[in-house]
């Protein structure tokens, strides 16, 4: 029995001769076996190296050729290139080669293409046999509880993907999520490998394809919005470092929350530039709220509302955008199939609604924080990463916080909410949808905020200072003008005679002294911690 392996440059002619000529042997010789190894361009002279070292050969060019003492044993003996290939094959076997230069470069070529795609199955082999990795940050937060019987149903990544989910905490949370591990166990899910805990920093999201990043708990107590600010520098610095040094090179990061979503996101591109592109905050959670609010409105489900486009700061002020909004299934006077949908804006015929209680509920909603609660800020995580890998629904309108290049006339390097559609892996901004130009007086006072946000945050601004228009400014130099006269006019009444300032004049003092926190943007901040 004979048995040659040959070994090459993938791209290389010479090879492609070798190989013809021990296929034809193969073919018709029954004793005679071959064993073929090809490598890319790129990796070809060090592997050569490693081999000839291992079998203490010397060979510098492209084929190499050995024999394999089956018989006896013991390393390779080796034949040499190309050269000796065809002498061996002529003075044994009586065969010779008669393939043109012009042939062995076309087959060369071919034999690069077959090896890139038996090398591109094989990593889809591999990705089938070792699991997703996915790590939770701030796991002890009540999201991750919603987040976990969503991720292990197989719904996110698919019932073919098994994945192993990673619980990231301070050592302070080390007993709950010990509870939590043993809980997601008995889920006894089909996709899910393992669930494991880290506590130590410098492990932490090691070899990680997906991370997502949750509220974390501020340990030291915060006053001010500025130092509120300030606060998210360090942890995003030491997230950005750990996941260039440690994370996988195709990882995405996935942003959730109820405070400072933008600012985190853009935060962790300027620490981990490396993989900036696949970094996106996740605005689902103000989508679904508006969605809910309308649904109540018009009475029906607010899975058949789509298409509400969500501006700016996810967590902070932004602009509500209905007028892509369509509702499908509506009992009404007309009716049609299911693809059928009417305007939302043509069916609720008091605007007066829509300017002010919609716009009022919503930004009560966002000042407290309720609206990403644990269920929905785990459900928008979630819907926004099966939409990553899977694609949205076809022709719908996704909300998304990415890093703006200038779409819409927003400023470049900050990370704001627009219109995006996801396909083949990634996002797609909606640049091309019609009449959705914003106000400039709306754009400016959102990006505005987003702005000083991260001035303030990395020390180039001491003092955050809300946007307010010539229209506000105004009214606040009038109320400041209003009050100076009234003080005035008390200093001239004496005490005995205080009772007789009108009481009209007294409301209009008192109700415009109240309107003042209402000229505060819609910034949230945590509350302060102790």
């Amino acid at each position: 029995m004979a048995k040659f392996v040959i070994a090459g440059r993938a791209d290389c002619p010479y090879y492609a001769k070798t190989e013809l000529v021990a296929d034809y042997l193969q073919k018709n010789l029954p004793d005679f076996r071959i064993h073929k190894i090809t490598q890319r361009p790129e990796v070809w002279e060090d592997w050569l190296k490693d081999v000839c070292e291992k079998n203490k050969w010397s060979h510098k060019n492209s084929p190499i050729i050995w024999r394999e003492l089956l018989d006896r044993g013991g390393k390779g003996l080796l034949l040499g290139g190309y050269n000796e290939f065809l002498e061996h094959a002529q003075l044994y076997y009586d065969v010779t080669s008669s393939m043109t230069t012009e042939l062995m470069m076309v087959i060369a070529q071919e034999n690069l293409e077959a090896h890139i795609e038996e090398e591109q199955e094989e990593e889809a082999l591999k990705t089938c046999i070792n699991p997703l990795q996915v790590w939770i940050t701030s796991a002890s937060a009540p999201a991750c509880y919603n987040l976990i019987p969503i991720l292990t149903s197989g719904e996110v990544f698919g019932m073919h993907t098994e994945i192993s989910i990673t619980l990231f905490d301070n050592k302070q949370a080390e007993e709950y999520l010990k509870s939590l591990v043993v809980e997601t166990q008995d889920l006894a899910s089909p996709v899910l490998r393992s669930v494991s805990i880290c506590t130590k920093v410098e492990e932490a999201f090691r070899q990680a394809h997906v991370i997502v990043v949750l509220d974390d708990s501020t340990d030291k107590e915060v006053f001010t919005l500025e130092d509120c600010l300030r606060s998210r520098v360090p942890l995003c610095r030491l997230y950005g470092y750990l996941i260039e040094k440690n994370a996988h090179e195709s990882v995405r990061v996935i942003v959730g929350g109820r405070t400072f979503v933008n600012l985190k996101t853009v935060l962790l591109m300027r620490y981990a530039p490396r993989i900036a592109h696949n970094i996106i905050a996740v605005a689902l959670g103000v989508e679904g709220e508006a969605k809910a609010v309308l649904a109540r409105k018009l009475k029906t489900a607010p899975s058949y509302i789509k298409d509400v486009i969500i501006w700016g700061n996810i967590s902070g002020n932004n602009y509500v955008d209905l007028r892509k909004t369509r509702v499908y299934r509506y009992e009404s006077a007309i009716w049609g199939p299911l693809h059928y949908s009417r305007p939302v804006l043509n069916l609720i015929f008091d605007s007066e609604w829509v300017k002010r209680e919609f716009v009022a509920i919503l930004k009560n909603l966002t000042t407290t924080g309720r609206q990403f609660g644990g269920i929905l800020a785990a459900h928008s995580i979630a819907t926004t990463l099966k939409y990553w890998y899977h694609g949205s629904p076809p022709g719908e309108i996704i909300s998304l916080g990415i890093l703006s290049e200038g779409q819409f006339g927003i400023p470049k390097g900050i990370v704001f909410s627009m219109p995006v559609k996801f396909e083949n892996g990634t996002w797609v901004v909606l640049t091309d949808l019609k009449d959705i130009e914003i106000s400039e007086q709306i754009m400016t006072r959102m990006t505005s905020d987003l702005i000083q946000e991260k001035l303030v945050a990395l020390g180039d601004k001491i003092h955050f200072q809300p946007y307010q228009s010539e229209t506000e400014l105004r009214k606040k130099d009038k109320r400041i003008s209003l009050l100076i006269t009234d003080d005035s006019q008390e200093e001239q009444v004496s005490d005995g005679h205080k009772d007789l300032v009108p009481d009209e004049e007294k409301n209009l003092v008192m109700s415009d002294a109240a309107d003042f926190p209402n000229q505060i943007p819609q910034t949230t901040f945590e509350k302060p911690q102790s």
